[in-house]
């Protein structure tokens, strides 16, 4: 499959706009072959046309056939072989083995939505039949389920080309719920963005559905993202990636005349706690693993561990001290972000002791890790210490007992995770810290690191604001779905006229919550 650099209009293809992007290989600096089309307004316009257009077909799709697209999907990405992995290493920097794996990530999870639908019992069918001789009055039959928003939008995520991107979580989740996605890709991901784009195209097509279904638009510009929130026959937004992109965004949605939901997950710290007695015991590994996870990926990810907690320990910090000389830096996904990640870094040097730097790569966007120590009382005093800084680096914050523990975890804003590293009588001890932390992340984790998502049924990769715009949900996991869905109840419907998951017989043979029991 090649190249166009055309925008995906549903089954067209279109390079109406007169402006050209290019992608650029950020260990280089150079520029990749072909040129990708700008999208327009116009362009913009057909694309959420035709999605709205072929909502009303998708929405009325089985759970069946909605699968075997989804299948499809995963199939043709699977077919692209070395074209894909090739092109996602010279756009990103990313090893050859975070490639394969990421495209098996996002395979699995197209698999895992397709089983989901299969099963069908996602949509939370909820029966309660009529009891006519009810005194003092009759109950009529009322029956609920899930149903699907309308047209969405996503916008693809900087650091995970694929399983955030075109064909990833977002897009996966709202194609399951019966969505249909108008997609603007990433512009460090051009090429990437359009090769998977082509795949569910194909695949759309293969699998009998609507034109519109899905649509990828080229943008390296706010344009044409404001205006694809704007647009009124938009129903929903997912969105990975900076605080300040993702707030724009929202800001917009509920400016709006019909404000929408926006699922922006949006970087978080992720604080981690090392308990008193198992510092005493496992101080080296601690420290080794910690500053593993904290250069993991060139600290790209949005649960890289961006701050540890403790009470004063010397060995401990002379360990990571140790640790992080030996750690290597590497090329970041985008000049963007490496001067981002530069900035934060001199602020923090200006505010913090640095306890150590790592080793700088060769690379046209290459960085060293880098991490910084402080106190409690000098992380309170400059705020900017309790921000995120996308990147290998992480501060390490001493202080002087429990209660300044308890004290700091309190006071946290919203995080996407936090860590506890203890044994089993740390723990007993601080179960108040636990408690805290269950009020200010979407997962917490005990003794291990929050680097590395698992794609499951009960998993949570959301948080508290400011890691999200909303914490009631999740953006990995098929519990994402119900983002892209809301409940509609019928009542007094002829069996005839109701969807087959919510009819007498149970034609799909779901699970169902028959007058308060569940049945299959």
């Amino acid at each position: 499959m090649s190249l166009t650099g055309k925008n995906i209009i549903g089954f067209a293809s279109s390079s109406e706009g007169q402006v050209t992007l290019k992608a650029i290989n950020p260990s280089t600096g150079e520029n990749l072959s072909t040129d990708f089309f700008k999208a327009t307004i116009n362009e913009l316009n057909s694309a959420v046309e035709k999605a709205d257009k072929a909502f009303q077909i998708y929405r009325k799709k089985s759970g069946q056939e909605k699968a075997a697209f989804l299948e499809k999907i995963a199939e043709e990405i699977e077919t692209l072989g070395d074209t894909l992995t090739e092109r996602y290493m010279a756009e990103s920097g990313l090893p050859q083995g975070r490639a394969v794996g990421e495209r098996g990530r996002t395979i699995g999870q197209l698999k895992l939505f397709a089983q989901l639908l299969k099963d069908g019992s996602w949509v939370n069918a909820r029966i309660d039949t009529a009891l006519p001789d009810r005194q003092p009055l009759p109950r009529n039959d009322i029956r609920s389920m899930e149903r699907p928003l309308g047209a969405v939008g996503v916008f693809g995520a900087s650091n995970f080309p694929l399983a955030f991107s075109v064909a990833g979580g977002d897009t996966a989740s709202a194609l399951a719920a019966g969505c249909c996605v108008v997609f603007k890709a990433h512009p460090a991901h051009l090429g990437t963005s359009e090769l998977v784009g082509l795949a569910i195209q194909k695949a759309a097509i293969e699998t009998n559905m609507p034109d519109g279904v899905f649509s990828l638009l080229f943008d390296d510009s706010f344009e044409i993202g404001q205006e694809l929130v704007k647009h009124p026959s938009i129903k929903a937004i997912g969105f990975t990636g900076s605080y300040r992109g993702g707030k724009a965004i929202f800001d917009t949605a509920v400016a709006r005349p019909e404000p929408i939901p926006v699922y922006a997950e949006m970087g978080s710290v992720n604080p981690v706690f090392v308990l008193p007695k198992i510092i005493q015991e496992k101080s080296q590994s601690i420290a080794q693993n910690y500053v593993a996870s904290v250069t993991l990926g060139v600290g790209q990810f949005c649960t890289n561990p961006g701050m540890l907690l403790l009470e004063k320990n010397a060995d401990f910090i002379s360990a990571l001290e140790t640790q992080i000389q030996e750690a290597n830096g590497g090329v970041m996904l985008t000049t963007g972000i490496k001067d981002a990640y530069r900035k934060g870094v001199e602020k923090s040097e200006n505010l913090s002791k640095v306890i150590g730097k790592g080793k700088t790569p060769s690379g046209f966007t290459a960085v060293e890790p880098v991490l910084f120590h402080a106190d409690i009382d000098t992380l309170i005093a400059n705020p900017h210490l309790s921000e995120e800084i996308f990147g290998p680096t992480s501060i390490v914050v001493e202080g002087n007992s429990k209660d300044e523990l308890l004290a700091v975890a309190k006071s946290l804003a919203g995080h996407l995770t936090a860590t506890v590293f203890g044994n089993e009588e740390d723990l007993n001890e601080y179960q108040d810290l636990l408690e805290i932390l269950q009020q200010k992340v979407g997962r917490l984790i005990i003794n291990g690191f929050p680097t590395g998502v698992e794609v499951c049924h009960a998993m949570v990769h959301g948080g508290p604001f400011p890691s999200t715009t909303d914490s009631r949900s999740t953006s990995v996991g098929t519990g994402s779905i119900t983002r892209f869905t809301r409940p509609v109840c019928f009542q007094d419907f002829p069996d005839s006229l109701l969807p087959d998951e919510l009819k007498s017989g149970n034609p799909l043979n779901i699970w169902r919550l028959v007058n308060g029991q569940n049945e299959q």
